[in-house]
Order: structure tokens, then C-alpha cells, then sequence
């Protein structure tokens, strides 16, 4: 995999191992190893030290395919999630907030796979080894439904379906503010966010991304509006960078701008409420819903 990317403003003056940790969501050490190994290029040329630091609109090519082999995720039993559904090719489970859905950079263990892995280890060879049997995400701080797939026929239809938006995919979100309507479609592309390679934002050559919204019930102390949405596409933090774009961010969500005062809330109010799709294997219609955890049902203000 290739990542390019010109410096943002925002990482001008930085050293260079740490934008190529950033971008390349890698840890320092591992940027190190791709500069010196000569797998980053800067303006076309290898640079051989990680120490100089970079100016704006820079261009930085990195080749992760320098990036060491990764250790493959353990199955590990003491992780904590809902199964509400198990048969012998799909598996849907209902995450808390909290829990990270695959090992990655800052979180080689305690994740969802992980404790996939310890309950279906039959997993550890369907899809891609990092995240085996994945075939959707959501964030941390979400919490709700997700599909996990045991053969790789099924990871291979359910891959599909979701490309394909065969799958209805149906979340709860408290938002700041009342919306002009109660109901509508967000329809703005999404991609990184050109000042920060940390978020995501509705940007001009994003990918397309369509959110369908309608207005549950409204709220004054606070302002608050409880909504259902829909997903049409699946974009990287798709509903929260497109309720930000509308002037009405999650309430809690501190990356975009929805950690005000009048709520207590430690993480986004996003909840994964409701999958339903064709069995990739038998056809099968399945439907799940799953409700609103304590921790959102305490945030709701009173009417």
C-alpha cells in the first residue's frame, strides 16, 4: 500500500518520522524503519535521516509495504461483548463503547477480534489476518451492532452486500441543536481532513458519502435533537463528520465538536441500533435490534 500525501499547514515543522507515523497510522519506531530502510520519499527523493523537519505542501510518498510483519491477534477470552446471533456462518455481536474493534497502532490487544478469536477460532483465516472475520467496523466510542463472518464464502457475499448497500445498516444519535427539518439526506463526500491526517471531514475530493436523517423527538434543556439515521454508504465516521457539517454534532463527541457544556457524556451518543440483510449463505431475511445502552438513556434530557 502506497499513502501519499502533501503536508497540511498544521504539520509544518514537524519532524519527519512523525508525520510518517501519522499518515501512515504506524508508531514511530515502525516510521523509523521505513525512512532508513528508504521506503519514504520526500519531494521525490529517500531521506535518510527521521530528524528533518518537514515544510507545507511537502510531498510524502510512504511504501508500507516496509512496515514489519505484524504479529497476527491472540484469541483472549476475558474480552467482554453481546452475542445475538450465531449460526454457522455469521456471527452478530452487540458492542459496548469502549471496546476497539481490531488490533491496530496503540491497541495490539483487548479488542473485539481478540475475543472473536477465543469463542470462533475458526476465524483466524477469514479475511485479512489483522482483522480476521471483520467485516465492518465501528468506532470505539460507538457502541451496537456488527456483523462478524466465520467462512470466508460468507465474508466474501457479506463484503459485497456492504459495497453494494445490500445491507441496512440504522443508528440513534442525540445531536446538538433543533434541525431546520425532520427529515432529510446529507449528501457531501468525505476524506481526510486536509489540516488534520487524524480526522475526517466533508471535503471536495472526498468519496461519496449519504447519510438519510429524520428527527425523533426534540429537546430544550439543553437544545438537543434525538435523531435516527441511516446509512446509505459507509465512510469513516460518516454520520458524526456529516452531523458536524450541519452545524449539529453528536453530543460528546470531542473530535468534531460535540463536547459542550450541559452534558456529561464521555463518548459520542452513537448507537449502532438496527442490521438487517440477506443470510449470505441461505438467502435467509435476518433483522436485529438492539436498544439504547444505560449510560444513552441517562444522557437523554427530559422532555
Amino acid at each position: 500500500m502506497i499513502v501519499e500525501e502533501s503536508v497540511p499547514p498544521s504539520l509544518a515543522g514537524q519532524r519527519l518520522d512523525r508525520v510518517v507515523a501519522l499518515l501512515g497510522g504506524v508508531s514511530r519506531a515502525v516510521a523509523v524503519t521505513l525512512i532508513e530502510g528508504g521506503f519514504v520519499t520526500l519531494d521525490g527523493e529517500t531521506v535518510p535521516s527521521a530528524k528533518g523537519k518537514l515544510r507545507d505542501g511537502q510531498q510524502v510518498v510512504i511504501d508500507l509495504s516496509g512496515v514489519p510483519t505484524a504479529r497476527l491477534p491472540e484469541a483472549d477470552d476475558s474480552v467482554s461483548f453481546e452475542m445475538v446471533h450465531i449460526d454457522d456462518d455469521v456471527v452478530v455481536v452487540n458492542k459496548p463503547a469502549g471496546l476497539v474493534v481490531h488490533p491496530a497502532t496503540g491497541n495490539d490487544t483487548g479488542t473485539l477480534v481478540n475475543g472473536l478469536l477465543a469463542r470462533f477460532p475458526e476465524i483466524a483465516s477469514v479475511g485479512e489476518p489483522d482483522r480476521p472475520g471483520i467485516v465492518h467496523r465501528l468506532d470505539a466510542g460507538t457502541s451496537g451492532l456488527l456483523i462478524v463472518a466465520r467462512t470466508a464464502g460468507a465474508h466474501a457475499v457479506l463484503t459485497r452486500m456492504m459495497a453494494t448497500h445490500q445491507v441496512e445498516r440504522v443508528y440513534r444519535a442525540l445531536v446538538w441543536g433543533h434541525l431546520a427539518a425532520h427529515q432529510g439526506l446529507i449528501d457531501a463526500p468525505i476524506g481526510r481532513h486536509p489540516n488534520d491526517p487524524l480526522r475526517m471531514a466533508v471535503v471536495v475530493n472526498g468519496k461519496p458519502a449519504r447519510t438519510h436523517f429524520s428527527v425523533d423527538q426534540e429537546f430544550t434543556r439543553p437544545e438537543t435533537s434525538l435523531l435516527t439515521c441511516k446509512l446509505e454508504t459507509g465512510r469513516t465516521h460518516q454520520i458524526r463528520v456529516h452531523l458536524m457539517a450541519i452545524d449539529h454534532p453528536v453530543v460528546g463527541d470531542t473530535i468534531y465538536g460535540g463536547k459542550r457544556s450541559g452534558s456529561a457524556l464521555d463518548r459520542p451518543f452513537l448507537h449502532a441500533t438496527r442490521l438487517a440483510f440477506d443470510h449470505p449463505i441461505s438467502g435467509e431475511r435476518l433483522e436485529f435490534d438492539a436498544p439504547m445502552p444505560a449510560d444513552l438513556l441517562e444522557a437523554i434530557p427530559a422532555p
